[in-house]
């Protein structure tokens, strides 16, 4: 389970580590009395979603009726599928230099692996592995202070820096044991002050589904845009992207491989669908018709037949386009348990299904953006 910022930095200064000290506001008003405590702030959307700022859901304010307009602005928005409901009002920080630090479980090595990095502020998946420390954990021992010091060498920093990175990192550690996390990140861990205070700038503080249980303390965040939990409930494993192909596939690697070819073809995908194995025409139908809701360029049904029925899948899509029609292009791929009945289906509706994996994504990227695509 996700915690939104808010709570990440909760559980960071529980454990020592800075944080600015925010206030957590769900009113312009009292965005604006929280600006009148902090001075000039940064009024920060609490969404569990990434690239708030570029979405617009970050904004600055240096006075408190900036404040309360700003946050009028946010709150209330969509933000890539989430609406925002309350705000984070941050002291606003003049950053020198960004680093990065995170503590999550390496499942092959079973032990927490320590990742740092003197390139923050950007996704760790862009940072060269070369500039990346990484550093395991010996889970009876806990983080010694040699590999604190030595993590905080390694991403050049001394003296009293190296004292305050190795405060964090302790602290880190101790609210990702204390609360059975999976991830705890600081990104950016922020150099401010004239470059002598470091300072975590966000937060993310994943906890293990399991071990929630033991922790009554949290309230139950739960995940997902209003599309994701409509199709959740069906029973499909469902996340909405931010392309404009719709993609229904059948186990989650093949609707990996779906949207790794569409990308290869020039396809932007709009989500990731497993139709599972075995589903009922029912829940297919539904979940096709939550797909036609998002107002795609193209649809692209990848079905390889194992568990999955092609003709269930088949009578699905007739069910769908009888009832409601469909008025954008769709490219259907079946091949497998009873592909032969399913592509008759579909043709008897007027619907034409490929059998190579390649064509079909090609003629999707192609319907959606014409043939120069």
């Amino acid at each position: 389970m996700k915690l939104y910022e808010y709570l990440a930095k909760q559980m960071f200064a529980e454990h020592g580590v800075p944080t600015g000290n925010g206030i957590l506001c769900t009113t312009p008003e009292e965005a604006e009395e929280a600006a009148r405590k902090i001075g000039p702030c940064a009024i920060k959307a609490q969404v569990l979603v990434g690239g708030r700022g570029k979405a617009g859901g970050i904004k600055l304010a240096n006075t408190p009726e900036e404040a309360r307009e700003r946050a009028r602005e946010i709150l209330g928005m969509n933000l890539k599928g989430y609406i925002v409901d309350k705000v984070l009002v941050d002291p606003q920080i003049k950053i020198e230099k960004e680093y990065y630090v995170s503590i999550t479980l390496d499942g092959m090595a079973k032990k927490p692996l320590v990742m740092a990095s003197e390139y923050g502020g950007v996704e760790i998946e862009s940072v060269p592995h070369d500039k990346i420390v990484f550093e395991h954990i010996d889970i009876e021992t806990g983080l010694l202070p040699f590999q604190a010091r030595e993590i905080a060498r390694k991403i050049n920093l001394t003296g009293d820096l190296a004292d305050q990175f190795v405060r964090i990192l302790t602290g880190l550690y101790q609210a990702f044991r204390k609360y059975d996390a999976e991830l705890v990140e600081i990104n950016p861990l922020a150099l401010t002050d004239g470059g002598t205070r470091l300072i975590a700038a966000d937060g993310r503080f994943n906890v293990e589904d399991d071990a929630l249980f033991r922790h009554p303390e949290f309230p139950r965040v739960e995940e997902g845009t209003e599309l994701e939990k409509k199709v959740r409930a069906i029973g499909l494993a469902f996340v909405q992207l931010d392309g404009d192909i719709a993609v229904m596939a059948n186990g989650a690697g093949m609707a990996m491989g779906t949207l790794d070819t569409l990308a290869y073809y020039g396809g932007r995908p709009a989500n990731f669908l497993d139709a599972g194995g075995g589903s009922g025409v029912e829940p297919t139908a539904q979940a096709f018709d939550a797909l036609l809701g998002t107002k795609p360029k193209a649809i692209f049904v990848n079905i390889f037949g194992g568990i999955t029925r092609c003709d269930l899948v088949a009578e699905a899509i007739v069910q769908v386009k009888k009832a409601k029609g469909i008025d954008v292009p769709l490219v259907v791929r079946m091949v497998g348990t009873n592909d032969v009945r399913g592509r008759e289906i579909l043709a008897e509706a007027g619907i034409q299904a490929y059998t190579d994996m390649g064509e079909a994504a090609k003629a999707a990227v192609e319907a959606a953006y014409g043939k120069g695509a």
